[in-house]
C-alpha cells in the first residue's frame, strides 16, 4: 500500500510529463514560488513543498535540515508516483535539490540552484539567527530586507504575513531549531561539488552580486559542467526579485535536458 505525502504541497498543471519540483530555502515557504508555477501551469506540472518545519509542515516529526529535507521530498516523490523531475531549489532548498539529484540521479532530469547552501563555507549566520529569532512584523521587516538586493523595496505586508505564521504553536521554535541544524558553528557545510558537477545533467547555478546571506564568490571556480548566472545588483531572492528570468533559465534548463 503506497503511503500518504506527508509534506504540505501545492501541485498545478498537467498530470503527465516530468514534474518541476519548487523547494524552498531557509524560512521560506512554498507560497514563494506562486508566481513561476503559474507562469509553467500552461504546459508543465510543478509541486511546490513545505519543508519539514515550515509553513503547513510544522508537524513533520524531525528538525529540519538538507538531509532531513532530502530524505522527506524523496519520500513524498515515492507517495505522489513521480519518477521524474526538474529540481528548482534556493538555498537550503538548493543544497537539498543537489542532494536528491546525487541520491536518485536516474530521477533528477534537470538542476536549477539559486543561491544554493552548501556550495562554501561562509555563511552570514548572525543574520539567520537573528531572523530566527524576530516574532513581531517590524522587526522582521528590517531583517527581511537584507535577504534581498538593496534596490528592492520589501512590503511590509509580507512582514505581517510572516508574523502570523510564527504566532502559530511550534513556528518559532521549529525555524531556530532549522537555524542551529543549518549552521555549523558560524560556518555551513559544503557539499561534494565534484560529484554534484559530474552528473549527466542540466545543472545551472544563479546567483546575486549583491547576496548578504551566501557569497557571490560560491559560484566561482564550480566544476565546468554547471552553467552560472549571476545577476546584477540582486540579493540573495532572484526568483524573486528577477521573477521572469528565472522562469526563462528554468525552461531552458527543461529543454536541455530533453
Amino acid at each position: 500500500m503506497m503511503s500518504e505525502p506527508q509534506l504540505n504541497h501545492v501541485s498545478i498543471g498537467p498530470e503527465s510529463g516530468p514534474a518541476v519540483v519548487f523547494l524552498h530555502g531557509f524560512a521560506g515557504d512554498l507560497t514563494g514560488w506562486a508566481n513561476l508555477q503559474v507562469g509553467l501551469s500552461a504546459s508543465i506540472r510543478s509541486i511546490a513543498f513545505d519543508l519539514p518545519g515550515h509553513g503547513g509542515s510544522l508537524d513533520y516529526p524531525k528538525t529540519c535540515n538538507a538531509v532531513v529535507a532530502a530524505k522527506a521530498v524523496m519520500a513524498d516523490l515515492n507517495a505522489l508516483d513521480i519518477e521524474a523531475v526538474h529540481l528548482v531549489g534556493h538555498s537550503m532548498g538548493g543544497a537539498v535539490a543537489s542532494l536528491i539529484a546525487m541520491k536518485q540521479p536516474d530521477r533528477v532530469a534537470s538542476l536549477t540552484l539559486l543561491a544554493p547552501g552548501g556550495f562554501g563555507p561562509e555563511i552570514n549566520q548572525s543574520l539567520l539567527r537573528n531572523y530566527a529569532r524576530a516574532e513581531d512584523a517590524d522587526s522582521i521587516h528590517v531583517l527581511l530586507d537584507q535577504f534581498f538586493g538593496w534596490e528592492f523595496d520589501v512590503p511590509k505586508s509580507l512582514a505581517e504575513q510572516i508574523a502570523v505564521h510564527r504566532a502559530k504553536p511550534g513556528a518559532l521554535a521549529a525555524l531556530q531549531a532549522t537555524a542551529e541544524a543549518i549552521i555549523d558553528g558560524k560556518v555551513q557545510k559544503i557539499l561534494p561539488l565534484a560529484e554534484l558537477g559530474s552528473l549527466p545533467i542540466p545543472i545551472k547555478v544563479i546567483w546575486g552580486t549583491q547576496d548578504r546571506v551566501l557569497p557571490t564568490r560560491h559560484s566561482y571556480s564550480l566544476p565546468p559542467r554547471m552553467a552560472v548566472h549571476v545577476f546584477d545588483r540582486v540579493g540573495h531572492m532572484p526568483h524573486i526579485e528577477k521573477g521572469r528570468d528565472i522562469l526563462a533559465l528554468i525552461r531552458q534548463n527543461i529543454k536541455a535536458a530533453g
